[in-house]
């Protein structure tokens, strides 16, 4: 007799995390993070996808830290010359949280580099094929009815 479908999503979803761990651990203990933790390289990346200026709000959402830890690391990079904290034109109490060119410039570099190293981790794994299905499936479980919906 074969598995239920929430023995299976359970089983799906316990191989999905496991191939993130193994992979996370092979990304980290790569050369290219001389100058920036994963962590930080991961803050810099959203800014960079943002059109403007963000809230820190809305990059929580976007980050998989916790609210006070990423106002620790964001005070670290602002520190560091790669975040613009400036105040938000249409509200005066909140802020608006930017890249300056040296930090677009560090994430693009560690970026490039990153970018190689993911293609050649995952794609010694997957054929073509299997890449544009794990691509579509996890566009699939990133999707957010709520989102949609609002």
């Amino acid at each position: 007799m074969g598995r239920s479908t929430s023995r299976l999503a359970n089983d799906a979803w316990e191989a999905l995390l496991t191939a993130h761990a193994v992979l996370i651990k092979q990304m980290a203990a790569t050369e290219v993070w001389n100058e920036l933790s994963m962590r930080e390289y991961d803050v810099l990346y959203t800014l960079s996808k943002c059109p403007e200026p963000v809230r820190a709000r809305e990059l929580t959402r976007h980050v998989l830290l916790s609210q006070p830890a990423l106002s620790r690391m964001v005070d670290r990079l602002i520190g560091r010359g790669f975040i613009a904290r400036d105040p938000d034109p249409a509200d005066g109490r909140g802020v608006l949280l930017s890249l300056t060119e040296p930090g677009r410039a560090i994430q693009r570099r560690v970026g490039g580099r990153h970018a190689v190293d993911i293609a050649c981790l995952v794609r010694d794994r997957l054929d073509p094929a299997e890449l544009r299905t794990l691509e579509e499936l996890c566009h699939k479980l990133a999707t957010d009815d709520n989102e949609e919906t609002s």
